[in-house]
């Protein structure tokens, strides 16, 4: 898979995938766990789409995708089973055929060796349930797999002529996590910004966030490569009502707008608390 065309990303994004977490049946992982990865690399997500497993909505939720320039996850419903529909739908998506995938039709029937091994059977290649396993291996034509540490059962990445790229994990984290770690690690450390990147912040007391507003506009008009931002909390169990101010970028670029916030901030004779660094 080339990533020439992500140099300049839009974003990271993350699509995930299912009934189950709509319905509240499940409590979604992925998220957090993806933030995670992207933190420990310097990244950050960008946004999250929740789909249930609507066919249309899930190709209006991958088309989305796929005109972008964004890198995105996907986790969830690229089984099998007739609730599955994201390998169809990522193929209507990009207007691509479905085609059994080589590569994954030898990884698909090794682990049902291995399963007729351990289970003590013979292997029947031409069982109509192991003929249907191989539909976990039918993918839009042109796509490359995403190894799965955990059953061989492979994942798979798709990219559009515009430059989206969608990476395809299944819905369980035991499986999807290493396999979006594998990614991150294989196709994007060029895009990785360990020890570039750096929050700073301040507890402020007795302020309201539009009056600092202007202070935050004139930061980030002054000093455009960094991001203010602005964490409100009524019941926070240690500062109480509270705001957390603070920019986040390069560390050079934040070392010279921090200063400015301080600054700034004193002149509202705000209370300060305690000052915040996350790397």
């Amino acid at each position: 898979m080339t990533t020439n065309k992500l140099e300049g990303a839009g974003g990271i994004g993350l699509v995930i995938i299912g009934d189950e977490i709509l319905s509240g049946k499940r409590a979604d992982k992925h998220l957090p766990k993806l933030i995670e990865l992207l933190q420990a690399r310097g990244l950050q997500l960008a946004y999250a789409d929740y789909v249930g497993d609507s066919p249309d909505r899930i190709t209006t939720t991958l088309k989305r995708a796929f005109a972008s320039a964004d890198i995105v996850f996907s986790c969830g419903g690229i089984g099998a089973t007739p609730d599955d529909h994201t390998r169809q739908c990522a193929a209507r998506a990009l207007g691509a055929e479905l085609q059994l995938h080589p590569e994954a039709e030898v990884l698909i029937r090794e682990r049902m060796q291995e399963v007729a091994r351990e289970q003590g059977l013979s292997y029947e290649p031409d069982r109509a349930d192991n003929i249907h396993r191989l539909n976990m291996g039918v993918f839009p034509a042109g796509a490359t797999l995403i190894p799965n540490p955990y059953n061989k059962i492979p994942g798979f990445s798709c990219q559009s002529p515009g430059g989206g790229a969608v990476h395809f994990v299944p819905g369980f984290p035991v499986m999807a996590w290493p396999m979006m770690a594998w990614v991150l690690d294989t196709y994007y450390s060029h895009l990785f910004r360990v020890s570039s990147w750096v929050e700073k912040s301040v507890i402020v007391f007795g302020a309201m966030e539009a009056a600092l507003t202007p202070l935050m506009e004139q930061i980030e008009k002054t000093h455009a490569a960094v991001k203010v931002f602005s964490l409100p909390s009524v019941d926070h169990p240690g500062y109480g009502r509270h705001i957390e101010l603070g920019v986040k970028g390069e560390p050079a670029e934040v070392e010279l707008a921090y200063p400015l916030l301080l600054e700034g901030l004193k002149s509202f004779g705000a209370k300060l608390g305690p000052e915040l660094v996350r790397q």
